[in-house]
């Protein structure tokens, strides 16, 4: 199965990003050094902007390519943009309606820019869980929506966004959910990628340990579940590897072949 495999995509918080250690673990860094030295590409796939991967520990990673803010902006190795899609127009009005009322907080993603209405305890305690700054506030800038984030519990955000059209909501902290369309999310990037680089999706593998990374791992011809993932992960995996901070990535691919 090793010598299949010419595609690997990682998710970056819980998978290659430990915020437990505030770091990359050496032995994940190292093995994304060796797959690309033996001609494996190697891309991230993440729910957050590239803004935000340029302010976390992680630039020291080299990847041939990014699919970022949950498959919506996807970028080659030297950021220049291979497929983007925005957000249906009627959905896009929702959540600009939502966020100009200020009832919740709100984050709005752009192509290039980010920010949120305003900032409350549930923003602050989940932004510190993933290691990042509180997002600038400042009000709608007019640009297109890529993803929202909503910064309420399940039920809440479930509630607020139920009658807009096309989106579906993936969490990553009990209190933070992205919005993403419906037909988007990483598993339409990663096929975008895979097309692009005439990849096909049987030579494909992906890391993942989140909500979001659920399409992602159904998509791809190998799926791997890091050993901190969410028990819902885990059952869409063909391998279930090592905690984040235990060598999980090396020992996956080790397992698979992929590295000796």
């Amino acid at each position: 199965m090793g010598g299949m495999i010419k595609a690997v995509f990682f998710d970056m918080d819980g998978t290659l990003l430990s915020h437990a250690s505030g770091g990359v673990p050496a032995s994940a860094a190292s093995a994304l050094e060796q797959l690309r030295a033996r001609g494996t590409l190697v891309f991230a796939a993440t729910g957050r902007h590239m803004l935000e991967l340029e302010r976390l520990p992680v630039g020291h990673l080299q990847f041939d390519g990014y699919v970022a803010s949950n498959g919506q902006i996807c970028l080659d190795a030297c950021g220049k943009l291979l497929y983007s899609r925005p957000m249906g127009r009627a959905a896009a009005e929702g959540l600009v309606d939502l966020f100009q009322r200020r009832e919740v907080p709100v984050l709005l993603v752009e192509l290039e820019d980010m920010y949120i209405n305003f900032v409350d305890d549930a923003v602050r305690a989940a932004q510190r869980a993933i290691s990042t700054p509180l997002p600038e506030v400042k009000g709608y800038t007019g640009g297109e929506i890529y993803q929202a984030i909503i910064f309420r519990d399940r039920d809440t955000v479930r509630e607020l966004t139920a009658s807009l059209p096309e989106c579906r909501i993936s969490g990553w902290n009990p209190y933070a959910f992205d919005v993403v369309p419906e037909k988007g999310g990483k598993a339409e990037g990663i096929a975008r990628m895979l097309a692009h680089y005439g990849i096909r999706r049987e030579e494909s593998m992906a890391f993942g340990d989140g909500e979001n990374d659920i399409d992602m791992l159904r998509y791809v011809g190998t799926a791997v579940a890091m050993g901190n993932a969410e028990m819902e992960v885990k059952r869409q995996a063909d391998y279930v590897t090592a905690d984040i901070d235990a060598d999980g990535v090396r020992r996956a691919l080790v397992f698979f072949g992929l590295l000796s």
